[in-house]
């Protein structure tokens, strides 16, 4: 049974979605703060979550492993040298989602911010 099984609706279809929460992933990484909606917010925190979980422990399979999840070498590298070191004592809970205040002028959706926990 499906049961509480439903993700966040936040793509048409399965390869929009994961194509969606990929870029999204590479955004983070990026620039450690971006501006979205509410829901792709809270879908992107468990999958950048989990890569920075995966780069901990700095191996080539790992890296493999983060590099077919993003698809993007430059992400992959910060991810490895810059991110994952800041969090190395840390259990989880790398990032958290803040609500902002103001809806999105074009349709008034609920906006937040997903950064990195400092």
């Amino acid at each position: 049974m499906r049961h509480q099984k439903r993700k966040y609706r936040i793509g048409t279809s399965p390869s929009h979605r994961r194509s969606l929460l990929r870029n999204l992933a590479i955004e983070v990484i990026e620039h450690e703060s971006i501006k979205t909606t509410q829901t792709k917010c809270k879908a992107v925190k468990g999958y950048v979550e989990k890569l920075v979980t995966l780069a901990k422990n700095d191996t080539v399979a790992n890296r493999r492993l983060a590099f077919s999840k993003l698809n993007d070498k430059a992400a992959v590298k910060k991810l490895f040298e810059e991110v994952a070191p800041r969090f190395k004592e840390r259990p989880g809970g790398y990032t958290r989602v803040l609500k902002l205040a103001d809806g999105r002028v074009g349709d008034n959706a609920q906006m937040g911010l997903i950064t990195f926990v400092d």
